[in-house]
């Protein structure tokens, strides 16, 4: 499938009971009018970019269809900050433990850079704990920027060593 006809949101959660939290995101997305339509496998990560120590993350990636009558970029973003807000995620300071986050990485081949929305999400192929499971979804498909595919791109990315499948 192109990814003209889908979103991509990544999921995370690195505090309480991480999978549940995953489980009722993807809940919340369905109640909040988006069209889940694949999920990636769950995949354990050590945490990056951070300060402080913390408890490694759970890790997904949720597939939106953008068939039908889709919500904008804008809508879909506020739709899931309103999941996050319902599962407790505060945001005490940049990179900090929590109950669950949602990013909007991809929504088709649209482009956004305010203050509200970048896309595609400027860390994206950067980040393995992201590349791994968009790769198992959407392996042929290719950054709208970057031109390569996410398998490539997750085949070029540093440390692989800190994303493994999760064994429950």
């Amino acid at each position: 499938m192109p990814i003209d006809a889908y979103a991509y949101v990544g999921l995370g959660s690195n505090l309480g009971d991480r999978a549940g939290n995953l489980l009722l995101a993807v809940r919340g997305m369905f109640e909040a009018g988006l069209a889940v339509s694949r999920l990636s496998s769950i995949y354990e990560t050590e945490p990056v970019e951070v300060a402080d120590a913390q408890p490694p993350y759970l890790n997904m990636v949720a597939r939106v269809s953008l068939a039908g009558t889709p919500p904008s970029p804008d809508e879909m973003l506020a739709r899931l900050l309103r999941v996050e807000h319902a599962l407790g995620r505060r945001r005490e300071g940049f990179n900090s433990a929590r109950t669950i986050d949602l990013d909007l990485l991809l929504y088709a081949d649209a482009l956004s850079d305010t203050d509200f929305l970048k896309l595609p999400h400027p860390r994206l192929a950067a980040r393995r704990f992201v590349l791994a499971p968009l790769a198992e979804l959407a392996p042929d498909a290719e950054h709208p920027v970057l031109r390569q595919t996410f398998k490539q791109l997750l085949d070029a990315a540093p440390g692989g060593s800190g994303v493994r499948p999760w064994q429950p």
